[in-house]
């Protein structure tokens, strides 16, 4: 299942990521928020975001101003593996080494193809499964 969240700031960005899912026949769920009026907070959103990811193959999406408030919110929970947006290689990255389960968007520093080119190399690229980033992984899942 694949999760979205974001707060106000990402509010925008995750309506455009919602089309881009719908569109590529994705099944999701939108834990908020709703607007784009600043009554929220970005930690509540990202707890929300982990809490709701129980199966292995569950992915999530994370929106702020600059994805890093949500990166470090998220980073918070056992076996929750978050990363920024900031480049196609980062993400691609993130999912080959680090099998990086959530990707946190800065709302106000991606475009909207940016953000679809992300979500889609996110969904796409598999973790290598290679021993050493297995090892590396597990450490970060045992905090």
């Amino acid at each position: 299942m694949i999760f979205l969240a974001a707060d106000h700031a990402g509010y925008r960005l995750k309506e455009i990521v919602k089309s881009f899912l719908t569109f590529l026949n994705m099944e999701f769920e939108d834990l908020g928020a709703d607007t784009d009026e600043s009554t929220d907070d970005y930690p509540d959103y990202a707890k929300k975001l982990v809490k709701k990811m129980k199966k292995k193959n569950d992915r999530g999406f994370l929106f702020c101003g600059s994805g890093v408030g949500m990166c470090m919110a998220a980073n918070r929970y056992k076996e929750i593996r978050a990363a920024t947006a900031g480049s196609e290689h980062a993400v691609i990255m993130s999912r080959i080494e680090n099998d990086a389960n959530v990707l946190c968007l800065a709302s106000r520093l991606t475009n909207e193809h940016a953000a679809k080119r992300f979500i889609k190399l996110f969904l796409d690229t598999p973790f290598s499964g290679e021993s050493r980033y297995k090892r590396r992984v597990k450490k970060l899942d045992s905090r």
